[in-house]
């Protein structure tokens, strides 16, 4: 069988081992192919071939159910599941999706883009299973990354006290997260990677038992007792642990010996309870390159499969704004030992790991748990350090209580830097960092800016650093900057909540924030064509907002356009006509930004289209709402 035919994952059964090695091969070429031409999660996919090959032979999933931890790693999963001939729009606009999604697929029963989840998950879906009286088996698969995640060990904790409650985890464990896993738990997991299987051992303990003269089964309770302590001996520490949580452990497995896998699954189906099977595998499996890198080609841009590196761009691109962040922090933190930066095992991704090479003694990872870096850098503030709490905007949503609580509530300098903030594109809607201004804007003592471009960027960080006052936030987009010039060092803070302005004109007030202010200035230029001039602010804050340059605009202008990328409700438009209402300044506001809408996976550009966001768009908003004699004459 080809993995063309294969429309059903059930199809698997009965197919002998050669071929389902032939299928392994086929997914694997299929996935290096795809990537190759669209960009996508490489390493995640390879490492479980075998593990999601073996486990959907050994289950009916017509009826029982596998939950992805992040999904990156279920691309193995979407081939074996009827996306065969779509896999070729990966990640692109109305195409197959990067992560798991239920309305892609039946197969897909729970959707995460952020790890940690899928134990949770699955044991809901598993209690509901009992309390509705049915009978399918349930199983989570999370990575060893994910297991760092505070959810992820609040699961394990409630599912160990359920021992009726049947339930699988396997743990595929590949020493890695994105980046090298860090802290006790991946320590302890590698010592268990080189320690023999352990449920074998007391197995064939018990046969040996059996065929003993005169015993057979007659010593079920005391053979029951003897079986646990040669268990105790045998599990390495970890191993132990989730004994003692509760769990049935099954492990260290080889992730990539299909007879081995199946006959442990199957294995692990018939025990009782909730269980784990802890699988051993090799991120970048059947890509050498990728073995070799797994930090690199844990995802890529399009690449030559051959010799593995990225197809270079047409023309040269401006430094990244994750880039000129890492250089700019680092410069600081060189110079200022209190300076410490903390990410959640996103070193590469935020530019931190310029930081880890140069600093490494001002650099923390805490692994894939937000929360904790949260409180962490309130610690750290605490003691009069300057903690730079790195990540992505998405992410940072994980530990709003946090921010709230140990944070803002105690005014503590705490400084929030949100990487990938704005329309992230290929990842989705998990991705989108559409509401930190929103949800960082309610709170007390906080402050938020934004830059206009990568220079003002080095200024705002080199603000957030000096701000002692309490909490401050600054988000910044995905991707390359503008290419303006840049400084080596001595950059100089902002004032806080002091806009800029940019550009006079009398007809109309463009009000724009971070990513959205060259946009508006394009508005302008294109306004200024219709005979429409415009006065444009770079408010550079969301909180405090510049009251003092942008109301007395505003009053003598009497028309108002925002700009954001961000979600408009709650959103700095929003902020901007609260500010106009309470001042009592009456005049017609247009938001633009994100509507109340979920922003699916395509390039940047694509999706701004669809939302209205591009300069000619906007223009067009703008001339239908304020200038609509113009806009007829202009047409006409």
């Amino acid at each position: 069988m080809h993995l063309s035919e294969l429309t059903h994952p059930n199809q698997l059964h009965g197919l002998s081992i050669h071929q389902l090695q032939q299928i392994a091969r086929q997914i694997r070429e299929k996935h290096l192919e795809t990537v190759a031409a669209t960009g996508g999660h490489l390493g995640p996919g390879l490492g479980v071939v075998e593990l999601t090959i073996a486990l959907y032979q050994t289950l009916d999933l017509d009826r029982d159910k596998v939950i992805w931890d992040v999904g990156h790693q279920a691309y193995p999963h979407k081939l074996l599941t009827g996306r065969y001939s779509q896999f070729h729009t990966l990640r692109q606009k109305n195409g197959i999706a990067g992560y798991l999604k239920r309305c892609e697929s039946k197969f897909d029963h729970f959707g995460a883009g952020h790890a940690s989840t899928s134990i949770s998950a699955a044991l809901g879906m598993a209690l509901a299973r009992d309390m509705q009286g049915e009978k399918f088996k349930v199983v989570a698969v999370i990575g060893d990354g994910a297991l760092t995640g505070g959810m992820a060990l609040e699961a394990i904790n409630h599912a160990g006290h359920l021992p009726k409650t049947n339930l699988l985890v396997v743990l595929n464990d590949n020493e890695m997260s994105i980046s090298p896993n860090v802290g006790a738990i991946p320590r302890y997991l590698n010592k268990l990677r080189l320690s023999p299987p352990v449920q074998f051992l007391t197995d064939n303990l018990e046969e040996q038992f059996k065929h003993l003269p005169f015993v057979g089964d007659s010593l079920a309770p005391e053979l029951g007792r003897v079986k646990e302590g040669m268990k105790r001996l045998a599990v390495p520490k970890v191993g132990a642990v989730f004994e003692e949580l509760g769990f049935t452990y099954i492990g260290p497995i080889d992730g990539h010996n299909l007879e081995e896998l199946i006959s442990t699954f199957q294995q692990a189906h018939q025990h009782p309870g909730p269980v784990l099977v802890h699988v051993a595998t090799v991120k970048g499996k059947g890509y050498e390159i990728a073995e070799q890198d797994q930090v690199g080609y844990h995802a890529q841009n399009p690449f030559n499969l051959a010799t593995g590196k990225a197809i270079p761009s047409s023309k040269p691109k401006p430094p990244s704004y994750s880039k000129v962040f890492g250089e700019t922090l680092t410069k600081i933190a060189e110079n200022n030992p209190r300076v410490v930066g903390i990410t959640a095992a996103m070193a590469t991704g935020t530019g931190l790991d310029i930081l880890q090479k140069r600093v490494p003694n001002q650099y923390i990872d805490v692994g894939i748990a937000e929360q904790h870096a949260v409180t962490l850098a309130a610690g750290l503030a605490c003691e009069g350090m300057r903690p730079v709490a790195t990540i992505y905007s998405t992410f940072l949503q994980r530990a709003f209580d946090q921010i709230v609580h140990d944070v803002c509530i105690q005014n503590l300098p705490v400084f929030f830097c949100m990487d990938r903030a704005g329309i992230v594109g290929a990842d989705g809607p998990t991705h989108q960092g559409m509401y930190d201004i929103a949800y960082l804007r309610c709170i007390p003592n906080m402050v938020l800016m934004a830059p206009k471009d990568e220079a003002e960027l080095q200024r705002m960080v080199a603000t957030g650093i000096q701000y002692t006052d309490g909490p401050i936030a600054l988000r910044y987009p995905r991707g390359n900057g503008y290419g303006v010039p840049l400084m080596e060092e001595g950059w100089e803070p902002l004032p806080i909540g002091k806009g800029e302005l940019l550009r006079h004109g009398d007809d109309i007030l463009l009000v724009a924030y971070g990513s959205m202010v060259y946009p508006s200035m394009q508005v302008a230029e294109i306004l200024h064509e219709h005979g429409i001039g415009a006065t444009v602010v770079n408010a550079r804050f969301a909180k405090p907002l510049d009251t003092d340059l942008i109301l007395p605009l505003a009053g003598k202008i009497g028309r108002v356009v925002t700009f954001e990328e961000g979600c408009l409700p709650g959103g700095f438009g929003s902020a901007v006509a609260e500010a106009l209402l309470d001042a009592d300044i009456m005049v017609p506001v247009i938001r633009i930004g994100v509507p109340d809408q979920l922003v699916d996976h395509a390039s940047p550009d694509e999706s701004k289209a669809d939302l209205g966001l591009l300069p000619d768009q906007m223009v067009d908003r703008i001339l239908q709402k304020y200038f609509s004699k113009q806009a007829t004459a202009a047409i006409a």
